[in-house]
């Protein structure tokens, strides 16, 4: 698709002479509505507004590029406006516009059109590409301009790609960038496009990775980010950032990226940058200087989880008061084996919170899936993620089938890409919104129906009938080990493949694991608060102070409260906590405690199954902790 084909005659104008910014934006939503691409003037010309009310488009030197997307636009357009004698804009440099070119986006998954919509935006900050379509004397010759730029230059992805890969090593200072905007139609890449011609100007070099509406290009890599000297983020959508972790690092607008890209770029140079801390220092550390496979695998599994939990979490709680609910209206023991069956559902309140909590714990498979696979082939791979996650979901294989299916689909497009990019460059252009979608999703469900599946799902079913069956020291064993694995790293593999493990088994219908799962999450803050008031010699002053907030914590399932103290003294601190956990776990399997909600700490103990036994359990488990705590840790100096 090129430039041209979304501009239609009707929808130029050469001679316009708009008063203020609204004549000019109503105008130009007129032209627009000239050439048939709208079917609801009003529902765009609000969009417009709205686009416009987050941050000025006019972006400086005569220019600005206001858009709407929404589903009043039939097909994607252009419309264009040359204003001689200018209008204020509110531009970014305070000047005035001379030239409009109005975006009408369908609010749809085909983005064929948002490359073309791109080039244009990066077109637009070469000022004589401007100044021929501003002295333009008709609207054929205007077209033609348009039309002879399109075909002279390349793609800025590709350009920016190419300049990378032929880069000179020994320039003077290494420079990276990220560039996003909410709609990623326009300012992405014409921040990206001022970005790299300054630094060029400068004799630096630069990579700069675009993330718009087609998912993320030119990506940087880790041995990149190592060695580059500063890192330049201009975004106003969101950007992964704790890969930058110990990097010198400006934030900024997209916006500063087009109008102050010089600046910005001295100041890379200067080192004028303060170091970027991440929010999970540990985990960012992890990531740039380690990048060896099982962390990779590792930090994909953990985007998928992070994306699942809010549906288990809210889901799963809506299920256990809908049981709670039914508990204190209807007494089970009078109910036939039939009516018993159907408890959760038997008060209309309770059969509105479960259908509704049943419905989020239904999206759990399909969001684990799908975001394992974007964290691997980026936005590409999610709808097939989804798509394998939940024909695990419907059929037998499950969590285990879901896992699978989100790195098969991240690797499947991964593999798609690199057969497509062998494509002439008109069809490489469709596949994320063609190909990979028609046969990532055909492959991926015939690999689950016909490879995953039927052994994965013969697996799941023995597991889960196992766990079902499981009684006397089996069972106990499983809860000291399921308990003892959320105090080993709190928060970290072992106690997210603990939790998930629990959080399965709640759809499988065996409640009592994820009890387990809970309360050795529970014990190690509160054997910590409760240590450092048995045992004031072993702990710091500060330690002392802070050490009851882990009451807090612990009760409220937030296991990471414990970690400073483990951080601080981990041969000492985690032996006790595993140990003080592992026995709550055991004891809540002895006394045949059950959770159906996911989360919650004290808060869900009216759904626990035998509560009062399980607080003893908990209870039980801390003093454990404690006094074991108390024994190892030697005195303070």
């Amino acid at each position: 698709m090129r430039i041209t084909d979304l501009l239609d005659k009707r929808s130029i104008s050469l001679t316009g002479t708009p008063g203020t910014k609204k004549e000019a934006l109503d105008q130009m939503v007129e032209l627009m509505n000239a050439s048939g691409k709208i079917q609801d003037v009003e529902a765009y010309r609000k969009q417009v507004y709205l686009r416009e009310e987050e941050s000025t488009t006019g972006i400086g030197e005569g220019i600005a590029i206001p858009h709407g997307k929404c589903s009043a636009v039939l097909q994607p357009g252009l419309a264009a406006m040359v204003v001689k004698d200018g209008v204020d804009f509110e531009s970014l440099d305070g000047m005035p516009v001379h030239l409009i070119f109005l975006i009408a986006a369908p609010d749809t998954e085909d983005n064929v059109h948002l490359d073309v919509l791109s080039k244009l935006s990066v077109l637009l900050m070469d000022e004589e590409f401007v100044r021929k379509l501003r002295e333009a004397k008709t609207v054929d010759e205007f077209l033609a301009v348009v039309d002879a730029a399109d075909e002279e230059k390349p793609d800025i992805d590709e350009r920016l790609n190419a300049q990378t890969e032929s880069g000179d090593k020994t320039d003077s200072c290494r420079i990276l960038a990220v560039t996003s905007c909410p709609t990623g139609i326009a300012h992405t890449y014409m921040a990206a496009e001022g970005l790299e011609k300054a630094a060029r100007a400068k004799g630096c070099s630069i990579k700069v990775e675009t993330r718009g509406s087609g998912g993320a290009k030119n990506v940087l890599t880790e041995a990149e980010i190592e060695q580059a000297d500063c890192i330049i983020v201009a975004a106003d959508a969101k950007v992964p950032m704790d890969r930058f972790h110990g990097k010198k690092l400006i934030e900024c607008q997209v916006s500063d990226g087009i109008s102050k890209a010089d600046s910005l770029v001295e100041r890379a140079m200067k080192g004028d940058a303060p170091v970027y801390q991440a929010g999970n220092i540990s985990e960012a550390k992890t990531v740039n200087t380690s990048g060896g496979a099982a962390h990779r695998i590792y930090m994909q599994l953990m985007n998928g989880v992070s994306h699942m939990l809010p549906f288990v979490v809210g889901g799963g709680i809506l299920i256990a008061l809908a049981f709670l609910i039914d508990g204190f209206s209807v007494d089970i023991n009078t109910l036939s084996a039939e009516a018993r069956s159907s408890f959760g559902t038997i008060t209309p309140a309770a059969a509105a919170l479960k259908g509704i909590g049943g419905i989020a714990f239904g999206f759990m498979l399909p969001v684990l899936a799908g975001f394992i696979a974007m964290s691997i082939g980026d936005r590409p791979a999610l709808a097939i993620g989804f798509v394998g996650g939940m024909i695990a979901a419907n059929g037998k294989s499950g969590f285990l089938g879901a896992l699978l299916a989100g790195f098969i689909a991240g690797y499947l497009v991964l593999l798609l890409r690199n057969l497509f990019g062998r494509l002439p460059q008109a069809l490489e252009k469709i596949a994320p919104v063609l190909l990979y979608p028609l046969f990532g999703i055909l492959i991926i469900g015939l690999l689950m129906m016909y490879v995953v599946e039927p052994p994965i799902g013969a697996l799941n079913t023995a597991l889960n009938t196992a766990l079902t069956e499981m009684s006397g020291s089996s069972k106990i064993l499983l809860g000291m080990l399921v308990a003892g694995m959320m105090s080993i790293d709190m928060g970290g593999p072992f106690n997210k493949a603990a939790y998930v493990f629990g959080t399965a088994s709640i759809a499988a219908g065996n409640y009592d694991i994820m009890a387990a799962v809970m309360i050795g999450g529970m014990v190690p803050p509160c054997a910590i608060a409760l240590a450092t008031l048995l045992f004031k010699k072993k702990f710091t002053k500060e330690e002392r102070e802070s050490g009851p907030v882990n009451f807090i914590m612990g009760l409220a399932f937030i296991t990471e409260g414990a970690i400073p103290f483990a951080a601080s003294d981990p041969v000492h601190v985690l032996p006790s906590c595993v140990a003080g956990a592992a026995v709550a776990g055991a004891l809540s399997m002895v006394f045949g405690c059950t959770l159906m909600a996911p989360h919650g700490g004290i808060f869900v103990f009216p759904v626990v199954g035998n509560s009062v036994m399980y607080l003893a359990a908990l209870v039980i488990g801390t003093v454990v902790g404690a006094v074991l705590l108390g024994l190892l840790k030697k005195n303070v100096e």
